[in-house]
């Protein structure tokens, strides 16, 4: 099992800039992969961002293309997602999610995906 904690949500205005960060702990995933969802209230979780633990390949959403940016620290266990350019559209709670396992590029992008899950940190974007 693997325990993540996200940090850096807060309150910026549109235009704005925010760095998330997830930490991983217990279960090391050399293979696997870690992504970013996002919940606005009323809506369904969707994906974010995804990133390959061995390759570094990342993976983004439309919606946040050339606007944010997945990054990792192998030695500390740690995944970014520098977000710029925020938006009033990009209010949520992000979730970061691991996955030990080697999966599909298709299911990088969806929830089930994934076997752990953070408690999410709140993003708020003011017009």
């Amino acid at each position: 099992q693997v325990q993540l904690v996200e940090s850096g949500g807060g309150l910026v205005q549109a235009g704005g800039s925010l760095r998330l960060s997830c930490a991983a702990s217990g279960r090391t995933f050399s293979s696997g992969a870690m992504g970013w969802f996002r919940q606005a209230p009323g809506k369904e979780r969707e994906f974010v961002a995804a990133i390959r633990w061995s390759t570094s390949s990342t993976y983004y959403a439309d919606s946040v293309k050339g606007r944010f940016t997945i990054s990792r620290d192998n030695f500390k266990n740690v995944v970014f997602l520098q977000m710029n350019s925020l938006k009033p559209e990009d209010t949520a709670v992000y979730h970061c999610a691991a996955s030990t396992y080697y999966i599909s590029s298709s299911a990088l992008t969806v929830k089930t995906g994934y076997s752990s899950w953070g408690q999410g940190t709140q993003v708020t974007v003011s017009s």
